[in-house]
């Protein structure tokens, strides 16, 4: 994908006899105005336990009735990876005993996943890979354990249990901290592609449970593994990988044995530390929902489904390379959906996607950026955005004075060249001004023009400076630079 996100970086253990093995448990909440299994909204940021219900909280009595948006979105999910979907699917009670999870268990899925198998292609460095899935099964979300520091007791939040997630599960394929980076990017990617999570590491609506042990370089067997929980975004991802995959390496060299554990990864000193014991299958005592019936689901709403799905990240990037962008342009715009929807709308309007590509990446991100905003919320359509970069090639406005004209074309639909005009934009190609400019210009700098006539190039490149200055930006600098090297002689 991009430079940055294609640059290889080192494997911490090599050079060495060992080789890491890691898998992923990756965590999506899903898109849903409601939650897995009660009519409570689904929502972040609401005041602590006032999104709870009599179902969310375990009370008594209360049912739960699974959320079919959910079941919907989980199958998009499926499709898109080339998962087998379930005709018969099932939930299952998964008991753990924390303060976040009032039931004393969790309604998951155990040995009937929704979906089985599929894959997931990316890129480690400039090769393409593919990580194996083994399953992704819904399940409801725990509450939130809140703790602050210096302080002998710790609060609840119940606003999140019940968020219908979708757990995603690999095979354990992964062999670097930067492997399972770019494997996390693009199924983020993906899942932002179909609309079904929001992606936000931040508010953990997007995060990974990382498995990893190392062995002998080569070996094909699986060593005893410690899983590091909760992390929320791509630097913690590889920084808690690195550090875990060195400890597992100098323990062993010593004549230590790993040990079966969950372990946390501690920010503040970029370490992992033990957390708990490893639970096992048998210890979360799995049976069957009572309260909820085996679901069917019906071959030809999957095939509906499967019908409807968009153009996924790296088959979008592939396209784009394939249209003339470089591998970076195609790598930034083909990471976010509605980036490349509108940027094909865009194209679709002035068919230069190149210079589209650079506009949208210099100019309409930074701005998405500096306003905190996304692209729908903008107020500017991908044809008036075509019509701003026709307008610098066609030398209407240059380059320079453009990401002028471009914040005013926001939240309006004036004329893009009547709007320029207005606001003293408009390129001067006009030779008469030009030539009285240049002769201005000439007569100042006496220095440069005879660098210029020396055959130092660089000096040039000062004059137009010069002409763009005494025309306050208007000129237009390419008829400048001729009309210099004309008169210079």
């Amino acid at each position: 994908m991009s430079g940055t996100q294609r640059a290889r970086r080192d494997d911490p253990l090599d050079g060495t006899p060992w080789e890491a093995v890691i898998g992923l448990e990756v965590h999506a909440q899903l898109l849903t105005r409601t939650k897995m299994f009660s009519p409570c909204e689904a929502r972040f940021g609401a005041e602590p336990n006032t999104l709870t219900c009599p179902v969310t909280i375990g009370l008594p009595g209360s049912l739960p009735v699974v959320n079919r948006r959910a079941v919907e979105l989980a199958i998009r999910v499926g499709c898109a990876l080339g998962s087998r979907i379930a005709e018969r699917t099932k939930f299952d009670r998964k008991h753990y005993f924390y303060p976040d999870l009032p039931k004393g268990y969790q309604i998951s899925q155990y040995d009937a996943p929704i979906a089985s198998g599929g894959e997931v292609e990316y890129f480690d460095g400039d090769e393409k890979k593919k990580v194996r899935l083994v399953r992704a099964h819904l399940e409801e979300d725990a509450g939130k354990n809140i703790h602050v520091d210096a302080r002998p007791e710790s609060w609840v939040d119940l606003n999140r249990a019940g968020t219908p997630l979708l757990e995603i599960v690999t095979e354990p394929d992964l062999r670097t901290p930067a492997e399972t980076v770019a494997f996390v990017r693009m199924l983020r990617s993906i899942l932002l592609s179909l609309d079904v999570c929001d992606g936000n590491m931040e508010e953990g609506s997007f995060r990974c449970d990382v498995n990893v042990a190392i062995r002998p370089r080569g070996a094909t067997h699986l060593e005893t593994r410690t899983e590091i929980k909760n992390l929320n975004s791509f630097t913690h991802i590889e920084h808690a990988l690195r550090y875990e995959i060195l400890r597992q390496k100098k323990l062993k060299e010593r004549g230590g044995e790993v040990v079966q554990e969950t372990r946390l990864y501690d920010v503040a000193r970029d370490e992992t530390r033990g957390m708990r014991g490893k639970e096992e299958a048998h210890d979360y005592r799995y049976f069957p929902e009572p309260d909820l019936a085996p679901l069917r689901i019906d071959p030809q709403w999957v095939a509906s489904i499967r019908s409807s799905l968009p153009e996924l990240p790296l088959a979008r990037f592939e396209r784009f390379e394939r249209e003339g962008l470089s591998t970076y342009q195609a790598d930034i715009i083909s990471r976010d959906r509605a980036l490349a929807d509108f940027f094909d709308a865009a194209v679709a309007s002035y068919e230069h996607p190149r210079n589209i590509a650079n506009w949208v990446i210099n100019a309409l991100l930074e701005e998405l950026n500096t306003r905190s905003t996304d692209i729908q919320s903008l107020g500017l359509s991908p044809a008036r955005f075509a019509e701003l970069v026709r307008a610098v090639d066609s030398g209407v406005v240059s380059a320079q004075k453009a990401k002028e004209l471009f914040r005013a074309m926001i939240g309006n639909d004036r004329d893009v060249k009547e709007l320029a005009e207005e606001l003293g934009l408009v390129q001067i190609s006009d030779e008469s001004f030009l030539r009285e400019v240049v002769e201005k210009v000439i007569a100042a700098h006496p220095g440069p023009v005879a660098d210029v006539r020396a055959g130092k190039e660089k000096s040039i490149h000062f004059l137009v400076g010069q002409v763009m200055r005494e025309s306050r930006g208007q000129a237009n600098p390419g008829r400048a630079a001729e009309l210099l090297r004309e008169a210079i002689g």
